[in-house]
Formats: structure tokens, C-alpha cells, sequence
């Protein structure tokens, strides 16, 4: 559909618990997202749709700017700011030593054209290194198995925990104050104990992570704008020039 002279895609999801049709624009990545009940016609939801394009381009405009990972963008690492500088060639894609009044830098070396890239796998590696061990200390402290860590891009939650004992985080935590990702390991490895969100649960988490408010606290502030980086901001509709 368009919204405001430029082009908006909109997932359509048939949900048989719904009761109406809804829309909304997730958070996380600006997606639009029509859900249908079982018996709602694809006509009927492309109507109401349309009848909510200023609510659409509204919050459109309100979401957060994105920062794709580009030379001389600044970004958080660790809760610290560091700008994206590209070195050349050879070397390995590292955070540089601290110059006392500027901002900390992250070298990236390789191809330029692979710049983005070389960005997300640093930061996936830099919170798998973070990760990895936070994960196995609790697990220890618990007396319980993990099965494999994994680092992955996931939009709707921070991690998971599966029956068997697999751990899944998001490499985004990586750029959050230190705090938030320990208690993400803290919270999944109790998974372990309890696979549910009860009151025993969270005691076990309180009484294992003592920075468990404070991090939940920030996720509820700031969470959401940690999806804005590496992402790639939409493409404006060039203008005509007049005649």
C-alpha cells in the first residue's frame, strides 16, 4: 500500500482466536502487520487498512531512527558509545584502545563494500564471548546441564530455553549496559528449574542475579531501541523536480 507517497509492505496473518481484524506496526521493526479472524476476507482487511493510513504514517514517523552499521556511525557497545571506523584491508575487527576524550572506536578491516557485514559478526562474536560464560557460571551456580548456546537475531523476545536445555540469546544484548545481558543468562539458565514465568521462578532469578530490577527496568526503557541498529533506513521517494 502507499502511506504518504511512499510504499509500505503489510504482512497479513490469519489468527483463529481473533475476534476482529487489527493492525498494528511492531516496535522492534517497523513492520506492518494485518491480522484476519479465520472468516474475515482478505477484501474486508485491506479496507480497514486503507482507512488507516494516517494512523500508519504516524507511527511511522515516531519510530526510531535507524543506524545502519556505516562508516563514522556510533553505536553501543557494552553500553559504551564507539564509533564505526574502517582501517583497510588487513586486521581484525577489534575495539582500539581509549583515547582519553574521545569517543571509543571499533576498527573494521576488511573489503569496504563489506563493511556492514564485518560490523554484525564482530558484535555477534563480541556476545557470544559475553554470553558463552555468564550462561555455564549460572548453570554451575544451579547445578544444572546446558545444552548448546546459540547467538541469534530475534525480534519478539531477548532468549529462550528449550526443554532440552538449549539456550538461545539475541546478539543485540551485546550492545546493552553489562547488567541487562547477565541477567538474560541469569533468567534463561533458571529455565532450567522452572520452565514457566511463576512466583518460584522469579525468586530463583532474584535470589541468583542481584541486577535483576535494574535490568529489567532498562529493557523496558530502552529495549526496543536496540533493533534500530544495523538497520537500514527506508529509501526516500526521490522528488519530482518542477517543470
Amino acid at each position: 500500500m502507499i502511506v504518504r507517497g511512499r510504499p509500505v509492505e503489510v504482512a497479513v496473518r490469519r489468527n483463529a482466536a481473533a475476534r476482529r481484524i487489527t493492525l498494528r506496526v511492531k516496535n522492534a521493526t517497523g513492520q506492518v502487520v494485518l491480522t484476519l479472524p479465520k472468516r474475515a476476507s482478505l477484501h474486508h482487511g485491506q479496507d480497514f487498512a486503507m482507512r488507516q493510513v494516517d494512523w500508519i504514517a504516524d507511527r511511522l514517523e515516531t519510530m526510531p531512527m535507524a543506524v545502519p552499521f556505516a562508516r563514522g556511525r556510533i553505536i553501543p557497545l557494552r553500553g559504551v558509545p564507539h564509533r564505526l571506523v574502517w582501517r583497510g584491508l588487513r586486521g581484525v575487527t577489534r575495539v582500539e584502545p581509549a583515547v582519553p576524550g574521545q569517543v571509543r572506536v571499533i576498527g573494521v578491516y576488511g573489503p569496504e563494500e563489506h563493511f556492514s557485514r564485518r560490523v554484525l559478526d564482530f558484535l555477534k562474536r563480541e556476545a557470544k564471548k559475553d554470553i558463552e560464560p555468564a550462561a555455564r557460571g549460572y548453570a554451575e551456580a544451579l547445578k544444572v546441564p546446558l545444552g548448546r548456546i546459540s547467538i541469534k537475531d530475534t525480534i519478539s523476545r531477548w532468549g529462550s530455553c528449550s526443554a532440552k536445555g538449549d539456550l538461545a540469546f539475541s546478539w543485540r544484548l551485546v550492545l546493552a549496559p553489562p547488567v541487562v545481558l547477565d541477567y538474560l543468562a541469569a533468567h534463561e539458565v533458571a529455565h532450567r528449574r522452572e520452565m514457566n514465568h511463576s512466583d518460584r521462578f522469579w525468586r530463583l532469578v532474584h535470589k541468583i542475579c542481584a541486577g535483576t530490577e535494574e535490568a529489567e527496568d532498562w529493557l523496558k526503557t530502552n529495549g526496543p531501541d536496540l533493533h534500530r541498529y544495523g538497520m537500514v533506513p527506508p529509501a526516500k521517494k526521490p522528488r519530482t523536480p518542477p517543470v
